[in-house]
């Protein structure tokens, strides 16, 4: 962690006023930030013309940042931040990343802990839906362990759902290769940027995988220690998801949501946006396959995505091998039933033209073998075969 110098609690301290944007903060930034403090403070007077002059030109706004400015001493935040383990860059110092500088609408200010020579690496970014199916949770997962192995950062936006399914995966590789003995240098990291300050976990339930990203990876923010995540700041995370990664991978998304945005703003800054396909029953998938249907790549493997990124793609991680007992032959056709979309007994012996008793059997003997997943009544697949008809998966 560099030591916190004067400009950089200064800039920090920035970030903290009330009303600030990106565009706000950039005009102020565009001046040594003890001078734009002494600006936004009353302090001194902006040069004639500028930005900054503009933006205090505003009362209401110039009355607000001096009140703010009197509250807050940089000092103090620059210590906070020190006592949390958290780093700052700023627009115009020498180690700001260039990608957050050189977006259309710059990142002024970053939060950060972990390694930030992750930035220099290969980076993909894995998001979606946060309501995600068992398959696509499943899918993300695979998509982080294969990238992991291959040596390629993931970039999330670390939400519940697709995003934290694919730190997790590659926490669990870094995990095992260290168990192992195996070296770690090699291995992709998780590389999270979050819509709040970086002590301030959400959800809730990612308290765990927050510490191990920042640990094993890189946190990254635009707000300060103690702000919280609200709706507007959302939007502009994934500008930095997008921004930040060479190719933006959506597993699953609705028809909107959080991972259009970001494969929108990844289009317009020529990322390449790839997406997992879905059935088309599947509401979950929708949004993806409207990517799909509009252009972007399908992501049927992590091979997919390493071809896109001309790496080596025998670098992935080795077949998992399934170890579930095979289905019974009279269980296949509940079993290709629910691989399309979620479905209920009822629904299940309807399609399979069984009675309901059968159903019913049928998918405890798959649910307990690990073929079936069952949430509030729905079945789904877990995980099947490229071919149900194959004599391995039939006793």
């Amino acid at each position: 962690m560099s030591a916190m110098t004067p400009d950089r609690a200064t800039a920090a301290a920035l970030a903290t006023l009330g009303r600030m944007t990106p565009g706000r903060l950039a005009a102020l930034l565009a001046h040594p930030p003890e001078a734009a403090w002494a600006y936004v403070a009353g302090l001194d007077l902006p040069p004639p013309g500028s930005l900054v002059a503009r933006l205090l030109g505003d009362a209401e706004l110039r009355r607000r940042w001096a009140d703010d400015a009197r509250q807050r001493n940089p000092v103090i935040v620059g210590e906070r931040c020190e006592r949390l383990g958290i780093d700052v860059s700023y627009l115009g110092a020498r180690d700001h990343p260039s990608a957050a500088s050189a977006d259309p609408l710059p990142a002024p200010v970053l939060f950060w802990r972990g390694d930030r020579t992750l930035l220099e690496g290969r980076r993909v970014a894995v998001v979606g839906t946060r309501n995600a199916t068992n398959a696509g949770r499943e899918m993300a997962r695979e998509l982080g362990r294969g990238l992991a192995h291959a040596g390629v950062h993931v970039v999330s936006g670390l939400a519940r759902g697709i995003d934290g399914q694919a730190h997790a995966a590659v926490i669990g590789v870094i995990d095992t290769a260290s168990a192992d003995g195996a070296p770690l240098a090699a291995l992709g990291r998780p590389i999270a940027v979050v819509a709040s300050g970086l002590d301030h976990v959400y959800p809730r339930e990612h308290a765990a995988l927050w510490q191990r990203v920042a640990t094993d990876g890189l946190m990254l923010s635009e707000y300060a220690p103690g702000m919280p995540p609200m709706a507007h700041r959302f939007p502009l995370r994934n500008r930095l998801v997008a921004g930040l990664s060479e190719v933006v991978i959506v597993v699953e998304s609705r028809e909107r949501g959080g991972s259009l945005i970001t494969a929108e703003l990844a289009a317009e800054r020529s990322v390449p946006v790839m997406a997992v396909p879905g059935s088309a029953r599947n509401r979950a998938a929708s949004g993806a396959n409207g990517l799909l249907r509009d252009g972007a790549a399908p992501v049927l493997d992590v091979t997919d995505v390493l071809t896109a990124l001309s790496l080596d793609h025998r670098l992935q991680a080795p077949p998992v091998v399934d170890v579930r007992p095979a289905p019974r032959s009279g269980d296949l056709a509940t079993l290709r039933a629910c691989r399309c979309e979620p479905l209920t007994i009822g629904e299940v012996a309807s399609r399979t033209g069984s009675d309901l008793l059968t159903a019913a059997m049928s998918l405890a003997r798959l649910e307990q073998a690990g073929w079936l997943v069952q949430v509030d009544g729905w079945y789904e697949a877990a995980s099947s075969p490229p071919d149900l008809s194959g004599s391995e998966y039939v006793r």
